[in-house]
């Protein structure tokens, strides 16, 4: 990883909505409860073409930035967050909720090649 880049722990989460107050309850929670675990909600959207890919399409895209693979555990497992993520799986169906190591990007200059590289090797 090149001196100036900066190591993230990102959560791609995509789901169809199938009870929207629900779901409205757990992200209004979301920017208030994410950052206390070292969460940042980076960008949600909505689906809009299937350019390539055998994945059956979700309606909903949301990236979460986390401070570290223990932060996201922390929110994930919390006992003092059990109300807060029934409200997300009752609300959702046809989750995929995964996680990757990843480069901060906001100034790609921060970027190397050393660090394109490091993801890429198995």
């Amino acid at each position: 990883m090149s001196e100036n880049s900066q190591k993230k722990f990102y959560a791609l989460n995509l789901f169809d909505v199938v009870d929207v107050e629900k779901y409205l309850a757990y992200f209004s929670r979301l920017p208030e409860a994410a950052p206390q675990y070292g969460g940042r909600v980076v960008t949600f959207g909505r689906f809009r073409n299937n350019v390539t890919g055998d994945l059956a399409p979700r309606q909903v895209l949301i990236v979460v930035e986390w401070d570290s693979e223990e932060a996201f555990n922390s929110f994930r497992d919390n006992p003092e967050l059990a109300d807060l993520h029934p409200l997300r799986e009752d609300a959702t169906a046809s989750y995929i909720w995964q996680t990757f190591d990843g480069v901060e990007l906001s100034d790609p200059t921060n970027a190397s090649l050393d660090d394109l590289l490091a993801v890429l090797k198995p």
